[in-house]
């Protein structure tokens, strides 16, 4: 593409969570360092309408090359990319003659495209032949990909984001969507209607719940019952549909009598779940009675030793009463990665084969070896994520290629894979960032296109197909995921198999493989877009498969006619006997830990900690617990804790919050921090391995940890520029990137004779100090040439320490004025206000303002929005406002404070 191109507006598609928002991207300029224009949201996109999220508004704060990977890396050195190719290339044929195919494997992510991923499936399953082939995926949506064929013959989302909107009666199970699909929970929230009611059904009070008529804050792990439960009162009510089940569907005796094994009455069902039965009672009249129900579950169903069955028991409740396959009604399941489904289209999950094909099923191996031309495809599954992990620990895998992902922090018990990991005798990464705790442990680095270099398509939670455009050059010397792997191919000696020209050649041929020998058995189809010119590829608008002769522009529902995918074409129930979680508090300092993700990170924040806007709602590992449990565990909110496992395998430090929406004895910690921005916050380090028996998936939703309170003698905020040499040590730390520098959360156990120390912290003698060692309180500052170079503030407790917002502004390389200079130990410019501690990310509102407004007669939400505009964008801050509204307001600061 050339350069006057890039320089078009291009529609591209965001790269965070499975809602696939459509983004409107603009460069005006060719240089990477700062990163991009800002972007907008696609009005004509139909999962979106123009709406983003704060974290795809800042989008183009994440797109600068600086931290990116540039260049090929062998053992630490660059090389040049026929050297690297040479090395992956020979690593793999080495494997493959000395160890067989199965000592190569590859662990794929969500975050690659399509392209890539069908590539990826295609070398290692095709040609090299091994079955070993996984994804990121298997942590967040491989339960519900299980239920959905153990039900319906094929992993297909039968809905559309319409039912959610049209639904009468809302469940959202396991979801806070509010947090982590905020425009699809956006469209929800607009559907308001009279008559509409939503019912939330999770352990913790989230930001989800503000909409809620009813909140299930249910006992972890107990779903299966609740939903047992419901089908036993469906059955005894007379609401279920008699004629669809004997139409369209197998096994509902089995299903109902397993049922009514677990869970005979509301009474009972309240009991094990730990609900008020007349809430118990009410869910259940609700579904019995609302004919347009939706049921939307994510990771809180899915992440589970037992996620298979819960999706499968709220799959029974729909099928009994007929609700799929209609609008306004169905099981939704929402897709926690941009490209999961994708993946699961081409195969990227080991027990799967491409194009919605399996191992079992008759034929395939051999259709898919004619049409690729090939002989090698494995006879049966590969390893599952965990199990390749464990493999790869046992020394059975001599090749591991990691591609777009960061297995190091977020598979569980993180310790022993970075054990294995490191003794494995080949790893090869291939990744747009340079630095995460997975590339260190890379032989073979290989820089890959980041989002708004690459080209391809990404499929969203309801079957949409749409591009992501390049609007970028790339950074450095890094290439597309699909062209690497398809010169890698090429080495191997493929080189007829992997001749792509561009992103569109992949496209095609995966379109064509959905359509071989698929005469409607398979619902994904893309046979209509098979032989799209690669005018037509760059020009395709977003599309629900299947897409074919018969439905040429896409079909938004699946199952209309109530034929599954199944040998004969009927749904099946699944019989669920629920299996709680096994492990107990036993010890007094003992709870149940749940993991989760927070509202402006994603993931391991390789990319949403490049903009400082997104790390500032919460810019510290965290623990909430709920107020009851403080006193009794010696814990103080806004102290720090430490969490250790049960096993010894790992610990986190956080600081403490006091969260009444948690239930008593129970914590949550967010996943997100690892050790390129924290000492001890591996929330995989406290996860034992402990998988579902169908899907594989980890259980992320529930273990035990003990829990101690961290006795700090002080805390501290300490400033230096970026990429600044540390010499400093504390017992906790956690780096906050800031635009201009980079902060640090310190604290220690001991104390500091700072005047002595002061030196290393900041890189030099500080030229401007203030210490008072009666309360605590040390500060300093140190200039060079009059610009500064670091700064230290100490305090007893972290509640006195300042916020750093407009200390870091001073870092951008200006000659500080005399005003600047006399506000730096005080830490704030004394003629501008504090806005206090941030809010509303999307428009940079923080707790003082919004105290101010409601000083000044805001009394609602929506005169906050007209006066300051927070919460009228992607309205995940609303239940935080509305929290500061029922709190009052304290006095003003006076002048002097």
């Amino acid at each position: 593409m050339s350069n006057q191109n890039l320089q078009q507006p291009r529609r591209t598609t965001c790269p965070y969570c499975g809602v696939g928002c459509g983004v409107l991207a603009t460069p005006h300029s060719n240089d990477r360092a700062a990163g991009g224009p800002p972007v907008a949201g696609d009005t004509s996109h139909p999962a979106n309408h123009g709406r983003l999220c704060v974290k795809g508004s800042s989008l183009h704060e994440t797109t600068g090359s600086q931290g990116q990977t540039l260049y090929p890396r062998v053992l630490g050195s660059r090389v040049t990319w026929d050297r690297a190719l040479d090395e992956v290339a020979g690593a793999i044929r080495a494997a493959v003659e000395n160890h067989g195919p199965e000592s190569v494997a590859f662990y794929l992510s969500g975050q690659l495209l399509t392209e890539d991923y069908y590539a990826a499936n295609k070398l290692a399953k095709g040609f090299i032949g091994t079955p070993h082939v996984d994804t990121n995926s298997r942590l967040c949506m491989s339960s519900a990909v299980a239920a959905h064929k153990r039900a319906f013959g094929e992993d297909v989302v039968p809905g559309c984001y319409e039912d959610l909107e049209l639904a009468d009666l809302l469940v959202l199970t396991g979801s806070n969507a509010a947090w982590n699909h905020p425009v699809l929970y956006q469209r929800m929230k607009a559907a308001d209607r009279p008559g509409r009611r939503v019912v939330v059904i999770d352990p913790r009070r989230t930001a989800t719940t503000e909409l809620a008529d009813l909140h299930l804050a249910l006992k972890p792990g107990t779903d299966t019952v609740l939903f047992n439960g419901l089908l036993v009162w469906l059955a005894d009510t007379g609401a279920l549909d008699d004629h669809y089940i004997g139409q369209h569907c197998n096994g509902f005796d089995e299903a109902l009598a397993a049922a009514r094994a677990s869970a005979f009455a509301p009474q009972q069902v309240a009991e094990i779940c730990d609900l008020p039965e007349q809430d118990v009672v009410t869910f259940y009249r609700w579904f019995a009675g609302t004919e347009r129900t939706v049921t939307a579950f994510s990771q809180g169903v899915n992440q589970s030793s037992a996620g298979t069955d819960k999706g499968n028991a709220i799959i029974n409740c729909h099928l009994a009463t007929g609700r799929i396959g209609r609008s306004g009604a169905g099981p939704f399941s929402l897709t926690g990665q941009p490209n999961a489904m994708g993946g699961r289209e081409v195969g990227g999950l080991a027990n799967t084969l491409a194009a919605h094909m399996e191992y079992d099923t008759p034929g395939a191996r051999e259709w898919i070896g004619r049409f690729w031309g090939t002989d090698r495809i494995p006879e049966a599954p590969g390893h599952k994520a965990v199990d390749l992990f464990d493999a790869v620990h046992r020394g059975e895998i001599k090749v591991l290629w990691v591609m777009g992902t960061n297995p190091a922090v977020s598979l569980p018990d993180s310790p022993r894979i970075r054990e294995a990991m490191k003794h494995c005798p080949v790893v090869i990464v291939s990744d747009c960032i340079a630095r995460t705790d997975t590339t260190e442990l890379a032989d073979v680095l290989l820089p890959a296109e980041g989002w708004g270099e690459k080209d391809g398509t990404v499929t969203n939670s309801e079957r949409r197909i749409s591009r992501q455009r390049r609007f970028l050059p790339a950074a450095g010397e890094a290439r597309p995921d699909w062209r690497i792997l398809a010169e890698v191919g090429q080495r191997l000696g493929y080189r007829e198999a992997f001749l792509w020209t561009n992103a569109a050649d992949v496209f095609r041929e995966h379109a064509r493989l959905s359509a071989l020998d698929n005469r409607g058995e398979r619902q994904f189809n893309l046979l209509a877009l098979a032989d799209l010119t690669d005018e037509a590829y760059e020009d395709l608008a977003p599309i629900q498969w299947p897409v074919t002769g018969a439905d040429p522009t896409g079909r938004a529902r699946l199952f209309t006619d109530g034929r599954f995918s199944t040998d004969d074409g009927r749904a099946r129930f699944v019989p669920v006997q629920p299996r709680l979680p096994d492990a107990r508090p036993e010890q007094a300092r003992e709870m149940i830990i749940n993991t989760g993700r927070i509202r402006d990170q994603w993931h391991t924040m390789t990319r949403t900690a490049r903009s400082p806007r997104l790390v500032q709602h919460r810019s510290e590992p965290f623990i909430d617990v709920h107020p009851e449990d403080l006193g009794r565990l010696g814990l103080t909110s806004g102290g720090l804790a430490r969490l250790a496992s049960r096993d010894g395998g790992g610990d986190f430090l956080g600081r403490v919050r006091a969260e009444p929406g948690q239930r008593p004895g129970e914590v949550f910690v967010p996943i997100h921090w690892n050790n390129q921005f924290s000492l001890s916050a591996l929330a995989s380090s406290l996860i034992a391995p402990v998988t579902d028996p169908v899907s594989g998936q980890p259980e992320s939703k529930y273990g035990v940890v003990s829990v101690r309170p961290v006795q700090a003698t002080w805390h501290g905020r300490l400033l230096r520029p970026r990429n600044a040499p540390g010499g400093w040590q504390a017992d906790y730390w956690t780096r906050v990137p800031q635009e201009h520098c980079d902060a640090w959360w310190v604290a220690g156990c001991e104390p500091v004779a700072w005047q002595r120390q002061v030196t290393r912290w900041l890189g030099g003698v500080p030229d401007l100090v203030l210490e008072d060692s009666a309360s605590g309180v040390y500060r300093a500052a140190r200039l060079v040439d009059g610009r500064l170079q670091g700064v230290l503030v100490v305090a007893r407790d972290a509640s006195d320490l300042p916020d750093v917002g407009w200390l870091s502004s001073l870092f951008d390389g200006r000659t500080l004025s005399r005003q600047e200079r006399r506000g730096l130990l005080s830490a704030r410019d004394v003629e501008v206000a504090d806005v206090g501690p941030l809010v509303c990310s999307c428009f940079g509102i923080g707790e003082r303002q919004i105290e101010a407004a409601i000083r000044d007669g805001a009394a609602d939400v929506d005169a906050l929005g007209r006066q300051l505009k927070c919460g009228t964008n992607c309205g995940s801050c609303i239940p935080e406002l509305k929290a500061c509204l029922a709190a009052g307001v304290p006095e003003p600061a006076s002048a002097a404070s």
